[in-house]
């Protein structure tokens, strides 16, 4: 047990100052952007699917976007059951932005239903320069788009993104909320550290897909949306392309104030539906590889377990070397998810949770596994893939 805990000590001092600083909450869009000598045309593009109950929560926001140049929002609505492209046309009504609401052609094999129905969109945009594909969920404030292509468009054509792309805010409301989200943001940096994604050059890719700015000629580059097609966890395989295929990516964490600030609405009541979120692309992350599975299992039991259970049994033996060690990597743990804790405003304390919350987090990954081997793996809205 001595040697154990001394090996996640070390593995807890690699990853707080060899992985890419994830634990870091700075990256974010730069404070000072200077405006574009030209403000290219945007087209929005929103996948909907039974999404009436979240619309009027999201929709009216990126309806008011102050943007100088030209933009339009194209909500394609994936076959939906509730009424959501009625709501969509009630709620454009007020003015702001042009809206389109559309519907895609019945949905192919290969492909999810959330990519057939960007790629509806993507060809209703025309020759929109940029595209911002967001989900329906995701509130953005009223200066959002503007910083955004602010943002892909300095220092010029050299310079310039092919791929912007932040990470919104997530709810925090409930009990469940406030313990499971900052440690999905927390686990998803550690995995693509944001300052390795954006570095030109990097193996590192990845991407939110609530809010990612793309450009048209570096998608139509890497092959259009029918290279990722298929793909469960599709904003992570867009920035992939993107990046493989010479274009510069940027991904970072919403902004807080309300001007700039992309916000999930979407409500998890209880654990259940938060355990879904999760599970549902858990195992497609590990590539449905039951070696990687194991893998990751004693991974996490090595890195976020070993050390409050070694530094309970030193307390309690009285083994002061295996306190040591055990209360070492715990603090390590600790210092390094704090920054996660405060930017969704949650008490310092909060941090010492962590190990609790990554036993979940475990145990959702081997029930994705589970799901997946028997026919219910990425399910979505009555979809299952």
């Amino acid at each position: 047990m001595l040697w154990v805990t001394g090996l996640s000590l070390v593995c807890w001092l690699w990853l707080a100052l060899g992985q890419g600083f994830f634990w870091r909450t700075d990256q974010r869009l730069p404070p000072h952007r200077p405006e574009p000598a030209h403000w290219p045309e945007v087209a929005v593009v929103v996948p909907a699917r039974d999404e009436a109950a979240v619309l009027p929560l999201s929709l009216p926001g990126l309806l008011a976007q102050k943007y100088p140049g030209r933009a339009r929002v194209i909500l394609v609505d994936d076959h939906s059951s509730d009424g959501t492209a009625d709501t969509a046309r009630r709620l454009a009504a007020g003015g702001g932005l042009p809206l389109t609401v559309t519907t895609p052609p019945p949905l192919p094999a290969g492909w999810t239903g959330k990519l057939w129905a960007v790629r509806h969109g993507v060809e209703l945009a025309g020759q929109a320069e940029l595209l911002l594909l967001t989900d329906a969920d995701i509130a953005h404030g009223p200066q959002t788009l503007a910083a955004l292509v602010a943002a892909a468009e300095a220092g010029g054509p050299p310079d310039r993104l092919d791929l912007v792309s932040q990470m919104a805010r997530l709810r925090t409301e409930t009990g469940w909320e406030r313990l499971i989200v900052p440690a999905f943001v927390y686990f998803f940096a550690q995995l693509y550290p944001f300052r390795w994604s954006n570095r030109p050059g990097s193996r590192t890719a990845a991407a939110a897909g609530g809010c990612s700015l793309v450009r048209r000629a570096a998608l139509e580059r890497a092959g259009g949306v029918e290279v990722i097609r298929g793909a469960v966890i599709d904003d992570v395989s867009l920035a992939r392309a993107v990046k493989r295929t010479g274009g510069r990516t940027w991904l970072g964490l919403s902004e807080r104030s309300p001007e700039l600030a992309v916000t999930s609405v979407r409500p998890y009541q209880g654990l259940g539906p938060l355990w879904r979120m999760v599970s549902r692309s858990a195992y497609a992350q590990l590539r449905h590889s039951p070696a990687l599975l194991l893998g990751t299992v004693l991974g996490l039991a090595l890195i976020y377990l070993v050390p409050p259970l070694a530094a309970v049994a030193g307390a309690a033996g009285g083994a002061l070397p295996l306190l040591g060690l055990g209360a070492g990597a715990w603090a390590v743990m600790t210092v390094t998810y704090l920054p996660m804790v405060r930017y969704y405003d949650r008490p310092a304390p909060a941090a010492l949770l962590l190990p609790f919350t990554a036993l979940l987090y475990l145990a959702m990954t081997v029930d994705s596994a589970v799901q997946h081997y028997r026919g219910r793996g990425a399910a979505w809205k009555g979809r299952t893939y």
